[in-house]
């Protein structure tokens, strides 16, 4: 029995099955189907935004999708290529030492397996709460400055235009623009039109007429690939790839990948490109958490996040393995599958069986699909990733994880995806280790009538001349100490008439050893102008600490009061 129940702890989706019901297996058919529809579509944009071959992207979505919904704890995410990732992965192949190392594919795939390799790391060592040092504001101005970057190397192809070669030259658009193809431009354009009235308009219009949501879902979503077909017929009818100079796919490889193990020998490929598969490897875990998060929430279900490394990190193998790019956990397909009604992760399972087959039988009706269409799919999925507006939120709350966002975001834009992050999260540190260096300090009264004590400068509160409440709201550290000891110092001499202090540790729950030197020094310099300190409402781990030593020795004879109130009435007794 304890074998099995760890088995099912490691396989989820076991779990799912032992109370799987007919209903659970309606859900998940038609939640497989809907999502298998952006799948094709997403796949191939999303190798196109990351600079390789479709393939590659179709790839990325059957093999490590399976791996995932065999190993992950979310009933609902849905694991392939992602925009985020991609944009990633192409800032780092369009760099000239990596590209003369290998050819783009090789190089995606071991950043891949490398990704992989770190994931499955993080999990055997546990630290899947690690990424908690990734801040909010610092993950939201990465993913608004990627996005914007998505959409500036997304608008060439909307509008039919080569590469930009332009950069910052302004003096370039002159001769780059006017080479714009209408026809290609007509063709983004109209894709795009199409799939803003199938996000928004049509299901309000669906919804009037009473049709059932999961219906609704269906049609609404359906549009990235209706897109596709529309516009290829189109293409492919008039022969536009060649009388209008249409860019298109190309040729897609046909049938299932074949697993490979050639990369593994490149050691020289694997250490360039280690720093940067770390880089993809964390953000694709704290997004794909986030997602992951933010569905089982709705359901009150919950996730592990360690199990979560062990999936993803086992996924990104398996792409590698497969000939695949790095893959992560896709809001749009997640949110599109858990609403169309996936109860498990069957669903998952059935959109790669039918991804399958496309990827077998019909790779060549895939080959006129104009690149402007997938242009403006991906353009429709990213737009609301830009989330400027948080930022004069955060600035309201807190200008110190505004600058963090607001750094991340131009450090993307102007130096790079990976110097960017890692600005944002250096800034984020210094601004934390700032607030800690300088914590929240208080004197305190008692409320007349009560036994609460608050901050003299917020509330009508009564105090004693000779008896000085110090209330510290953080953990005591080498960072802080000094600051604390100055207040102290600073607030006890300026009133002649204080003969007790009381340090109120009702917020302090560790204290580190060069701020238990410290106090130990003040407890000297305040006996010296016969000056006694206490303490009041110590925390048991912190006394435990002040225990091991002869700090209470030297204390006294101060003492540590069990609570504020019994220490104001005992001291002022002790005084008359």
């Amino acid at each position: 029995m304890t074998h099995k129940i760890h088995f099912a702890r490691y396989f989820p989706i076991l779990q799912c099955l032992k109370n799987y019901t007919k209903q659970d297996f309606n859900g998940d058919i038609f939640a497989g189907i809907i999502t298998a529809i952006l799948l094709v579509p997403q796949g191939i944009a999303y190798a196109m935004l990351a600079g390789l071959p479709a393939e590659v992207g179709l790839y990325a979505s059957i093999l490590p999708a399976a791996i995932y919904a065999l190993l992950g704890t979310s009933k609902t995410l849905s694991v392939g290529p992602v925009s985020i990732a991609a944009i990633m992965i192409a800032s780092v192949l369009s760099l000239p030492e990596i590209n003369a190392l290998g050819s783009p594919v090789e190089n995606a795939i071991i950043l891949a397996a490398e990704g992989g390799l770190i994931l499955l790391l993080m999990a055997l060592l546990r630290m899947g709460s690690l990424v908690n040092f990734i801040s909010h504001p610092v993950l939201t101005g990465f993913t608004s400055g990627a996005a914007i970057l998505i959409v500036l190397s997304q608008i060439p192809h909307l509008l039919g235009l080569p590469k930009n070669p332009c950069g910052m030259h302004l003096a370039c658009y002159s001769e780059y623009l006017p080479h714009i193809n209408l026809i290609a431009t007509s063709l983004g354009a109209g894709s795009l039109i199409f799939l803003i009235l199938f996000s928004t308009p049509l299901p309000a219009l669906l919804k009037k007429l009473n049709l059932n949501q999961t219906l609704i879902t269906g049609i609404s979503k359906s549009a990235p690939l209706m897109a596709v077909i529309l516009t290829t017929g189109i293409v492919a009818l008039y022969q536009l790839s060649e009388t209008e100079h249409i860019a298109i796919v190309g040729q897609i490889q046909a049938g299932l990948p074949i697993m490979h193990y050639s990369f593994i020998k490149n050691i020289t490929q694997w250490q360039a490109l280690l720093p940067s598969a770390f880089f993809i490897a964390i953000i694709a875990y704290v997004e794909s958490v986030a997602i992951a998060k933010v569905t089982a929430n709705l359901r009150n279900e919950k996730i592990d996040p360690n199990q979560e490394l062990v999936a993803l990190g086992a996924a990104n193998l398996g792409t590698a393995f497969s000939g695949g790019m790095s893959v992560a956990g896709g809001f749009s397909r997640t949110m599109v599958n858990f609403t169309a009604g996936a109860r498990t992760q069957v669903a998952t399972l059935i959109a790669v069986m039918i991804l399958s087959i496309a990827v077998i039988f019909f790779t060549e009706q895939f080959t006129y699909i104009p690149k402007a269409t997938l242009a403006a799919i991906i353009l429709l999925a990213i737009f609301p990733l830009i989330k400027l507006t948080d930022i004069y939120k955060t600035w309201q709350y807190d200008r110190g994880d505004a600058i963090a966002e607001i750094t991340t975001l131009l450090g993307v834009l102007i130096l790079g995806i990976e110097e960017g992050i890692a600005f944002g999260v250096a800034i984020t540190i210094l601004s934390y280790l700032r607030r800690t260096s300088r914590p929240h300090i208080a004197i305190v009264g008692r409320i007349e009538g009560t036994e609460h004590f608050r901050n003299i400068k917020r509330h009508p509160v009564k105090t004693w001349e000779h008896i000085l409440l110090v209330r510290i709201d953080e953990n005591i550290s080498f960072a802080n100490v000094s600051y604390i000891i100055d207040f102290i110092e600073r607030e006890t001499f300026n009133n002649p008439e204080t003969k007790q202090v009381v340090l109120i540790f009702s917020s302090v729950s560790y204290i580190d050893t060069t701020a238990f030197e410290a106090l130990e020094n003040l407890i000297k310099v305040l006996k010296s102008h016969a000056i006694c300190l206490n303490l009041a409402e110590v925390k048991g781990p912190v006394m435990d600490k002040l225990e091991q030593t002869h700090f209470l020795k030297q204390l006294k004879p101060g003492r540590v009061f069990l609570q504020t109130s019994e220490a104001v009435a005992k001291l002022n007794a002790a005084k008359s």
